[in-house]
């Protein structure tokens, strides 16, 4: 069994996200804080598996308990359920580790494919008979991660749109610029920009400044999948 920690100061999606805990097998619910300093006192009292996180919350941020448990508490896993959409708050969070990034308002839908997700991953690496293969790895962890936009994407960001710029992308052979992917999707690159800045947040697009011409440096891309 999985023990979930709910760290959030709206009581409404603190509840919300606990019915929806209830419902998925392998799950239960150990404790819920209104804030980093009472979720600390949860984590140093008993043993948490998962930590349900937001970012904005009175006194300590999500953003700093995230550091404090990947320093100190190895063995739990971090989900953000957090408002916060800006390409640096994702960024930060999925280099510090985090199991998944889930923007509210969320469904039900979004919220189970992640911890379905974080349970498998948990039971596939617990199973020490079970040879892991690179086979195995890429069916049940990593290639769901490529090539497919998430069940929720952030607000601004269409599904469709996202992977139309995803087929593109997985197309291009070397770096490429917004000024060369714009005549291909038929996006402007203002609107474009907003996507290339998702994919960088979610690690699936790399980039680098040019400064091998004259006037403002060209930032190009390469697709990492």
């Amino acid at each position: 069994m999985i023990r979930v920690l709910i760290v959030e100061d709206d009581p409404m999606v603190a509840d919300l996200a606990a019915v929806y805990l209830e419902g998925i097998e392998g799950f239960c619910l150990e404790g819920r804080a209104s804030s980093g300093e009472a979720a600390l006192e949860l984590l140093r009292a008993g043993e948490i598996d998962l930590v349900l996180l937001d970012m904005f919350m009175p006194g300590m941020t999500g953003m700093e308990l995230l550091r404090i448990i990947k320093t100190n508490f190895f063995n739990t896993d971090v989900i953000m359920i957090t408002a916060a959409q800006n390409s640096d708050d994702i960024l930060n969070a999925l280099r510090m580790g985090v199991a998944d990034y889930i923007v509210k308002p969320f469904t039900v839908e979004r919220f189970r494919a992640a911890l379905e997700q974080l349970r498998e991953k948990r039971q596939l690496l617990t199973s020490p008979e079970v040879p892991i293969t690179q086979e195995i790895l890429d069916k049940r962890i990593f290639i769901k991660k490529s090539g497919q936009p998430p069940a929720d994407t952030p607000k601004g960001i269409d599904a469709t749109t996202l992977q139309n710029i995803i087929q593109v992308l997985q197309g291009c052979s070397g770096p490429f610029s917004l000024k060369d992917i714009e005549p291909l999707t038929g996006i402007s690159r203002i609107s474009l920009k907003k996507y290339f800045d998702y994919l960088a947040a979610t690690d699936r697009l790399g980039s680098e400044k040019d400064y091998g011409g004259h006037g403002r440096p060209v930032t190009r891309y390469h697709w990492k999948g």
